[in-house]
């Protein structure tokens, strides 16, 4: 799954992925080149002309940024020269400090928990979140500040909400394992001095995710009855996200004689 198409390199990003050519349950693929997951795309003010020509390449026309608006006032937002439409959804409402997690703590349960708050505390975002990616005018990039727990919550929603089966959604969200020495040494380069307490920054075992899906549909019933129940997406977005994201499997002739 970790193929060449997934990840798009760039120098200052690190887990900058593809949604597309993951299959769904009814044989069709999601688009490639349509839904994107990324790390803070703030890092690419301070990038060299490559990373910009790359992201330019990509013909994104909208960004959600998932951040907390004092994190993106404190480390800034995709440069305003690129002319996309951007919008600040932030999904999380209880900040905590992943450096300073408790190491004694089981820590794949912890994050789960955090990222059950989101889906409680987080509905209205969640919801326009859905909405933007279902009526986008073409590529749209989604991402927090690791592109890891805020953005794998999105793509996890997304991805279950276009019927991939959970074992692909649960490798997607792993893949975030590649980046993590690089999300560490970003920390530690913007926190000089400062000890990082927890040894499971910037991991994603899929463990973490599994948990959460299988909390969400202890209480929901299922991905679908948790957004169009307490997010409150109307099903006519569900239907309109899989038309502009999955590519319907095509009928194979029969062969000839």
């Amino acid at each position: 799954m970790a193929d060449v198409r997934r990840h798009v390199p760039f120098e200052r990003l690190h887990n900058f992925r593809d949604l597309g050519g993951y299959r769904t349950a009814d044989g069709g693929t999601v688009r490639w080149e349509t839904l994107y997951r990324s790390d803070s795309l703030a890092k690419l003010a301070g990038a060299g002309p490559d990373d910009l020509a790359r992201f330019r390449a990509l013909r994104v026309a909208s960004v959600i940024d998932l951040r907390y608006p004092w994190e993106i006032e404190a480390k800034g937002r995709l440069p305003e020269t690129e002319e996309v439409a951007w919008h600040n959804l932030s999904i999380e409402h209880r900040p905590y400090d992943q450096a300073e997690i408790d190491p004694d703590l089981d820590p794949w349960r912890y994050l789960a928990d955090r990222f059950a708050e989101v889906a409680e505390d987080g509905a209205e975002e969640i919801r326009t979140a859905l909405e933007v990616i279902a009526g986008a005018d073409g590529p749209l990039v989604f991402h927090c500040a690791s592109g890891k727990d805020r953005t794998g919550i999105v793509a996890a929603l997304v991805l279950a909400l276009l019927d991939v089966p959970d074992e692909v959604i649960l490798a997607d969200f792993a893949l975030t394992e590649l980046a993590t020495e690089r999300l560490i040494a970003d920390w530690r380069a913007t926190h000089p001095g400062r000890e990082l307490r927890w040894p499971g920054y910037g991991r994603a075992p899929a463990e973490i995710l599994r948990l959460f899906l299988a909390d969400l549909r202890e209480r929901y019933g299922s991905v679908y009855g948790y957004v169009t129940g307490h997010v409150g997406l109307d099903p006519a977005v569900v239907t309109a996200l899989r038309a502009r994201l999955v590519e319907p499997a095509q009928d194979t002739p029969p062969d000839r004689p």
